[in-house]
């Protein structure tokens, strides 16, 4: 019985150290939500940024997409905000950058901003540099599967009343698409727990059945 009972666990210790590991990395990357829009909507973005290594990030800078035009920012506490603009005076660029500590290990910091959708479907690639203390950057540029991949919002078709028309509907969108974005980002980061978990019931299940076997 023991042969049978060293092999599964030398298949099933180093699953359920990979599978947490995956889910610590998966988690650390810079996101945007949502991950889908509609053509010509005001959007209410938030940026993600977990910090993923033992020092704090202090800036961070983002490009705009092409097409998306970036209208307003939320102010965060300990962060200052700044942009550049082409000829035509739209944002290319905006930075958050601290004012005092900066996000410490362990932590996190949400921005929320605020931009128009191009009015033609495409996918919105947002490119995002990651500043920390000691001086290194954090290039989220890669494509989907790189290992610092940028974040990336699939513009869809959407009808006319998808659109936001006037001042007050967009104030209103934003406060709903703010409780939604935390409540899939709550989500989105307790996946990779729960798949941790359930692989692991799974991986003690198929050891009973190897012993009972036995």
């Amino acid at each position: 019985m023991r042969n049978p009972l060293k092999k599964m666990l030398k298949v099933f210790l180093p699953t359920c150290l990979g599978l947490f590991l995956f889910g610590s990395i998966a988690s650390a990357h810079v996101t945007v939500a949502p991950k889908t829009s509609t053509t010509g909507a005001w959007e209410t973005y938030t940026v993600k940024v977990p910090v993923e290594k033992e020092i704090p990030t202090t800036k961070l800078t983002m490009k705009a997409p092409a097409g998306v035009e970036i209208m307003s920012y939320q102010p965060v506490p300990g962060w200052k905000y700044s942009e550049e603009k082409d000829a035509a005076g739209k944002v290319t660029t905006f930075t958050f950058e601290a004012t005092g500590e900066g996000i410490l290990p362990g932590q996190f910091q949400s921005f929320i901003f605020v931009a128009k959708n191009p009015d033609h479907a495409t996918k919105a690639t947002w490119d995002a540099f990651q500043y920390y203390k000691d001086g290194s950057v954090v290039e989220w540029t890669g494509d989907e599967g790189a290992d610092t991949p940028h974040s990336i919002t699939d513009i869809v078709a959407g009808t006319s009343t998808d659109h936001h028309d006037s001042h007050s509907a967009t104030q209103q969108d934003e406060k709903t698409k703010t409780e939604e974005t935390k409540t899939t980002s709550e989500t989105t980061d307790s996946l990779p727990l729960i798949l941790s978990v359930i692989s692991v019931l799974l991986s003690l299940v198929a050891v009973i059945l190897v012993i009972r076997k036995k």
